[in-house]
């Protein structure tokens, strides 16, 4: 397995969530990582925090997202970042964070995290109309499939746990 890392940046390129992860596969859904626990990460150039628990990540090569499957016992099962398309190149998957996350808890829940965070960063970070609608769009779309555990979020994801 190659090693690549994984870097969030908000809009403006600013360092945001950023970790190792180690490459398992492609599939019709993109590219499959995994992010054992024990995993240190930082959120841009803040201190350190460890992953307590394994988890994978899918970034798609054509969509505005960045999706985690949680292993339990993590409350969160699905939690997936709207984003730019991610790019890779040099061992690296980048894409710009753009607030909103699609969360599906563990007990069913489905959650829209923060949207006041887009609004505030719309103005504060001046994100282009296209960008605003492309990410209402991704986010709108995205709380249909993960809540209806549609195509990818349906379980594509246990045949990379082994």
């Amino acid at each position: 397995m190659d090693d690549v890392r994984i870097v969030f940046r908000k809009y403006g390129g600013a360092l945001h969530w950023n970790h190792a992860a180690k490459v398992l596969g492609e599939d019709e859904y993109g590219l499959w990582v995994t992010v054992p626990a024990g995993t240190v990460a930082r959120k841009g150039e803040g201190p350190p925090v460890v992953w307590e628990n394994h988890c994978l990540m899918l970034f798609p090569r054509d969509a505005w997202w960045a999706a985690t499957f949680h292993s339990p016992p993590h409350r969160t099962e699905v939690y997936v970042d709207v984003t730019t398309v991610p790019e890779w190149r040099d061992g690296e998957v980048s894409m710009i964070d753009l607030d909103l996350d699609v969360i599906r808890m563990r007990d069913g829940r489905l959650i829209l995290d923060d949207e006041d965070e887009f609004a505030e960063h719309q103005v504060v970070l001046g994100y282009p109309e296209n960008v605003i609608v492309r990410a209402e769009e991704t986010a709108k779309w995205l709380m249909d499939e993960v809540g209806r555990r549609q195509g990818v979020f349906g379980g594509a994801h246990l045949r990379w746990l082994g």
